[in-house]
């Protein structure tokens, strides 16, 4: 299966990170986006960040054609003008929609201490938990950034699902599970390459998918 990578979506309303201009898609293209993926078992939608558009916009366009997500706030934005708040998460999950960690804030998981691993990788999904009243299990690491030592912390800390942005295609049931992302300038061709010809993208991704799992093993 292919499953998709999407930030925001519209007008940011607060000041974006460096570089995350890269990851906002217009609301023409999410349509576009999403009228291609309607009635498709073979595409997964993701959302990262935890954006207010992931209520204000997705959520109902979402909703329109039957399509559910998975979403991933930063749990320290909860709240936070741009982002969403706790009735934003339960609002998501009211609609069918699954909540899944991105962390506390956005930093490189390879990067943690001990200390702030714990609360990227526990208190943070436990947080999101609360909030949401569901159990929070899976992981987008900020980035798409793991090895080893963050696989093994994920494991540790009882992950079921990790996502990662590496592109190609994804085992239905696998632990480690590649993304691609929609980035600003994603257009007609660009959906027709990535999700029109199923099998070719299949054998691209043959070989990465390889390679995540001889890193998955451990």
């Amino acid at each position: 299966m292919v499953i998709l990578a999407i930030g925001g979506v519209g007008k940011p309303v607060r000041a974006l990170d460096p570089g995350e201009n890269e990851t906002w898609v217009t609301v023409e293209q999410f349509e576009r986006v999403l009228d291609t993926v309607a009635g498709r078992e073979d595409v997964s939608l993701t959302f990262d960040d935890g954006n207010s558009s992931d209520v204000e916009i997705a959520l109902p366009r979402l909703v329109e054609r039957d399509l559910t997500a998975e979403f991933f706030p930063l749990a320290g934005r909860i709240g936070q003008r741009g982002f969403l708040d706790a009735d934003g998460l339960r609002e998501l999950v009211e609609a069918g929609m699954s909540i899944g960690s991105h962390g506390w804030e956005h930093r490189d998981w390879r990067r943690l201490d001990d200390r702030n691993a714990r609360r990227e990788l526990e208190t943070a999904p436990k947080l999101l938990a609360d909030l949401s009243g569901k159990p929070v299990r899976a992981y987008a690491p900020p980035f798409g950034a793991y090895d080893r030592r963050v696989l093994s912390r994920l494991r540790r800390f009882g992950a079921t699902r990790v996502y990662t942005t590496e592109g190609g295609a994804a085992s239905r049931d696998g632990w480690l599970r590649p993304r691609i992302e929609v980035l600003h300038d994603v257009d007609q061709e660009w959906i027709d390459s990535v999700l029109g010809e199923r099998e070719g993208l299949y054998r691209r991704a043959g070989r990465l998918m390889a390679r995540v799992a001889r890193l998955a093993r451990f």
